[in-house]
């Protein structure tokens, strides 16, 4: 298995050796660079970890995402679906029903980023004070 150094020795590829990883998310052109920018992004950490509590309707989703727009939830739910995280269920109903749930992959991502946000919300109060010493000594607000 090569160092972490290896995988980044050649930027421009995505495929490694069989020894190493199959894909690169520090190679430009690595198709896992993609789906880590729709998990971590914005609206796509904040609706994966949304969906970890259960199915969803759009409507629910939107107002669990406190901030979202419907335009924007929309084209995250599309994004992760297509990345094959969330399962969009159509219920044949008047009016029709959509329903949102994570996939299995789905639920492994969310659970290792739910950990990452326990992480950072556990971290706030030592967060805020480097931010306020930083201001404080920088004279910014």
């Amino acid at each position: 298995m090569s160092s972490p150094q290896d995988l980044t020795d050649t930027p421009d590829t995505c495929i490694q050796d069989q020894d190493d990883l199959a894909y690169n998310v520090f190679a430009k052109a690595c198709p896992s660079r993609g789906t880590l920018e729709h998990v971590t992004g914005r609206w796509g950490g904040l609706t994966i970890g949304a969906l970890h509590e259960g199915s969803l309707r759009f409507n629910e989703l939107r107002r669990r995402v406190d901030g979202v727009s419907e335009k924007m939830l929309s084209q995250t739910l599309h994004a992760l679906e297509r990345d094959g995280l969330v399962h969009r269920e159509a219920q044949p109903t008047n009016p029709p029903r959509v329903d949102y749930e994570l996939t299995p992959l789905g639920r492994e991502v969310a659970e290792r980023l739910l950990a990452l946000i326990h992480c950072v919300e556990g971290a706030m109060d030592d967060v805020l004070a480097s931010r306020a010493h930083y201001d404080e000594t920088r004279g910014t607000l």
